[in-house]
């Protein structure tokens, strides 16, 4: 088997927990799929129409998370964190199963999901990966929002900055390399909010389940969680953290250079969007043989390989 071959997760898994908007409780399995069946959401709460496939033209509402929905209005929301992971640790194929409708929140990062899937392991097929390669510079603009997609040889880089008011969050920017880096710092870090958006929230219908124990909430110049920030760059990493999982609606890894500025679900969504309305800007790309450019292997290296 080689690392050539799209993989799925060795064995079935469990994961029980709230759902940060809807404040409903939710049981998730993530069970294994056969190669070229991609990432697939099952409704088990519902008896008919309840398959969910997360493309980025199924998201149907993108405000403050990813939210898709079939042709029958079934939804499942807040599947970034979830999807980031899959991206991050190069899982082609599962079926995740929900008896609601909003991917559990856990402690509002991807380091739970991250962690119990690298337990598991992987099972390789014989299957060939396949890979998106952008070729044209493609960019979106809103008011002081940016976002842009541009080719890159090997792998994804995805560059983000913030800018905030708040005295303590105020700007920060980082840039990685999905294939090549540690993410640890990304998967670890958690959603946030300021104190004075929390009623916002509620007025709406969102944040039912928000907590301490799910999101760091900032009040002027302090953290109001005891244990503070898990890395200096925790807001911005955690933007990151979706825009991976809302890339990886495209259906497969992407190959491509990702700048935003002050962007979000709804703007990634726009870009896509932009970028697939033309096939000029984009391949897709089936790799076969034994050699591939290092960056795309990294990303396996701590996982077990089932034959």
């Amino acid at each position: 088997m080689s690392v050539l071959s799209q993989s799925t997760i060795a064995n079935k898994i469990t994961f029980s927990g709230v759902g940060i908007h809807t404040g409903k409780k939710v049981n998730m399995n993530i069970l294994p799929s056969p190669p070229n069946t991609g990432i697939t959401f099952k409704r088990v709460d519902l008896k008919h129409n309840n398959i969910v496939i997360p493309n980025f033209e199924n998201v149907s509402e993108a405000t403050l998370c990813t939210t898709v929905s079939n042709q029958f209005d079934v939804k499942v929301s807040t599947i970034e964190h979830l999807m980031a992971a899959f991206l991050g640790l190069g899982i082609d194929n599962a079926m995740v199963e929900l008896d609601s409708q909003e991917v559990p929140i856990l402690d509002g990062s991807a380091k739970d999901f991250v962690k119990i899937l690298k337990n598991t392991g992987l099972e390789t097929s014989d299957v060939p990966i396949k890979l998106i390669k952008i070729h044209n510079h493609i960019e979106v603009m809103e008011e002081n929002k940016y976002i842009s997609l541009d080719k890159s040889n090997t792998t994804l880089e995805i560059e983000f900055e913030i800018s905030y008011k708040n005295q303590l969050i105020r700007n920060q920017k980082n840039k990685i390399n999905v294939f090549e880096d540690n993410l640890d710092d990304i998967f670890n870090s958690r959603t946030f909010c300021l104190y004075e958006d929390i009623e916002k929230l509620k007025k709406v219908g969102l944040g039912k389940g928000g907590s301490l124990e799910n999101a760091i909430v900032v009040k002027d110049d302090k953290i109001l969680n005891e244990s503070g920030l898990r890395n200096e760059n925790e807001f911005v990493n955690h933007k990151i953290l979706d825009c991976m999982g809302d890339l990886y609606l495209v259906g497969y890894r992407l190959i491509g250079s990702l700048k935003c500025n002050h962007g979000g679900h709804s703007l990634t969504n726009k870009l896509l969007r932009k970028v697939f309305s033309d096939t000029k800007n984009y391949s897709l790309l089936e790799i076969k043989g034994k050699n591939l450019p290092h960056s795309l292997l990294n990303n396996r290296h701590n996982l077990k390989s089932i034959a």
